[in-house]
């Protein structure tokens, strides 16, 4: 294993959350979008269609969005960058679209909504928890970290999403913080 590859313990962890809470609360940046064809299979774009009615398109929750209802989860680049080290390990989450953001629950309450590029997407309430996958990607302690009280409240594994109008998103695009739904 190298050393970037290496499952921090929970104290590092804990100690990079001054960085990940620096993040950005009005305006921020898409900093990776990840499309999943298969199960297990990532693929790094450049560019991404995001649609209310067929999800990041060519991703396999598209195919699901009926039952899923929330076809796009979001993580903190923050937070994965802490937690994967390197940023090729950054896909093994297997989020969508990787943002530098505050998305912690205080700052982006279920409702919200936000403006990637030209595409809005609408914040739920459903949590978005570390499970089996991250832990042995990511390991025990980085589970223990993002499904923790704080964790939770900070919201480190991320969230899931609602695409609410379609539009063409790059990396680098600006992510922003528009008004709560209703």
């Amino acid at each position: 294993m190298t050393d970037d590859a290496r499952e921090l313990t929970l104290a590092e962890l804990e100690a990079g959350l001054d960085h990940v809470r620096g993040s950005p609360r009005e305006v921020g940046t898409l900093e990776m979008i990840v499309r999943r064809p298969r199960s297990g299979q990532r693929e790094l774009l450049d560019a991404a269609r995001l649609d209310p009615a067929d999800g990041l398109l060519g991703d396999r929750w598209g195919a699901a969005i009926p039952r899923r209802g929330e076809p796009l989860t979001l993580m903190s680049s923050r937070v994965i960058g802490l937690v994967a080290r390197d940023r090729a390990r950054w896909p093994l989450a297997g989020d969508q679209l990787y943002v530098d953001l505050d998305l912690s629950l205080d700052n982006v309450p279920p409702g919200t909504r936000l403006a990637v590029g030209p595409a809005v997407l609408e914040v739920s309430a459903k949590p978005h928890l570390g499970c089996a996958k991250f832990r042995a990607r990511f390991g025990l302690d980085a589970l223990r970290f993002v499904n923790s009280p704080l964790g939770i409240g900070l919201r480190l594994r991320g969230l899931n999403a609602r695409i609410v109008s379609a539009g063409d998103v790059r990396v680098g695009d600006t992510i922003s913080k528009l008004a709560a739904a209703g």
